[in-house]
């Protein structure tokens, strides 16, 4: 069956990929992203895991984010297992997603997990 252009996990692979030295392969069941190959900065769930059954994402955060947006919009973010504990942020991708905000978050966590030669070269786009 072919993917609708405004499929989540689409959109999602067109903001990862564009990021410099990423690759997408599957991890744990779900399509994952790595810098370099070797690092997962975002991991999508497109029909939910565990006790989460929605589509949702988990990516890497810079250190605080998680406590901060967890409380402030606890309908939108959320805790994620196994990974949660150390700092990473899960995201809904069911409510209304703001693209612009994820398209930043996937960056923020890219910045969080890429070697500063990357994160350079990112700079160097804009």
């Amino acid at each position: 069956m072919a993917r609708r252009r405004d499929d989540p996990l689409e959109r999602l692979r067109a903001i990862c990929l564009a990021l410099p030295e990423v690759t997408e392969r599957v991890s744990h069941g779900a399509p994952t992203f790595f810098v370099q190959g070797k690092k997962t900065f975002v991991t999508v769930y497109p029909e939910g895991m565990h006790r989460y059954d929605f589509a949702h994402l988990w990516c890497a955060a810079p250190p605080g984010v998680q406590e901060e947006v967890v409380e402030a919009e606890p309908e939108r973010f959320f805790r994620p297992p196994y990974v949660g504990g150390r700092g990473w942020l899960g995201v809904r991708l069911d409510v209304d997603p703001d693209w612009d905000e994820l398209a930043d978050l996937c960056e923020e966590a890219y910045r969080v997990i890429a070697p500063n030669k990357l994160v350079a070269q990112l700079d160097a786009r804009t």
